[in-house]
């Protein structure tokens, strides 16, 4: 009777392990219902990624977090996977002393969109959260195809603080060295040793797709 007890506790732990990983921060992504392969690409979802204590710390004393996104399609072939087409896309979440609220930024190319303004660190995190559909539809034919997508989340990922701005701009590439004062170098280098005393984050997760045959 004993051992019976114990081998029911041994079970439910790994029933319920599992399932708390599957809740803990992810990147997911879902194909488009098999009519539709040829019509539309996966959507993307980022599951949690700012729910951590040090990243929402880090959040909440100014320090933005930029989340890159990359989704692939590719075709599964005999020897050798090809990668067919490629999609990118950003987004910005920092906090905005002034407003008191935290605004997420999404950027696809040269377009800024905002995706809104929030006093909770948790509404901005479902703003985060909302699912993508990403543009990659699958040609017709009579290859086999799968999707991969990477996130990575970086805390204090651009060289300096003013380069946020510069990205809220569409600004693409850093100014050039060399056309600062002194003064601007100097309040750099602090700025610069400021984050690696705070220690910024960079986290990165990723997904695939089952292999699927789109309708010709």
């Amino acid at each position: 009777m004993r051992r019976r007890a114990v081998l029911l506790v041994l079970l439910s732990v790994a029933l319920v392990a599992p399932l708390s990983a599957q809740r803990g921060p992810r990147l997911e992504l879902q194909l488009p219902t098999p009519s539709r392969l040829t019509a539309e690409g996966p959507l993307v979802q980022a599951r949690g990624v700012l729910s951590d204590p040090r990243m929402r710390e880090l959040l909440a004393s100014g320090f933005p977090a930029r989340l890159s996104y990359r989704a692939e399609l590719w075709s599964s072939e005999r020897f050798f996977d090809e990668l067919h087409r490629v999609a990118e896309w950003e987004v910005l979440v920092r906090w905005r002393g002034v407003d008191q609220q935290y605004e997420v930024t999404q950027r696809v190319g040269d377009q800024v969109l905002s995706l809104g303004s929030f006093v909770r660190i948790e509404d901005a995190e479902s703003a985060v959260e909302r699912p993508l559909r990403v543009p990659l539809a699958a040609p017709a034919s009579r290859r086999r195809f799968y999707y991969q997508a990477t996130l990575t989340v970086r805390t204090l990922s651009v060289s300096d603080l003013d380069e946020v701005n510069a990205w809220l701009r569409g600004e693409l590439r850093p100014a050039v060295s060399g056309e600062r004062n002194a003064g601007t170098a100097i309040s750099r280098g602090i700025r610069s040793l400021t984050t690696r005393l705070l220690g910024g984050e960079k986290r990165e997760y990723a997904a695939r797709t089952s292999t699927f045959r789109p309708p010709r």
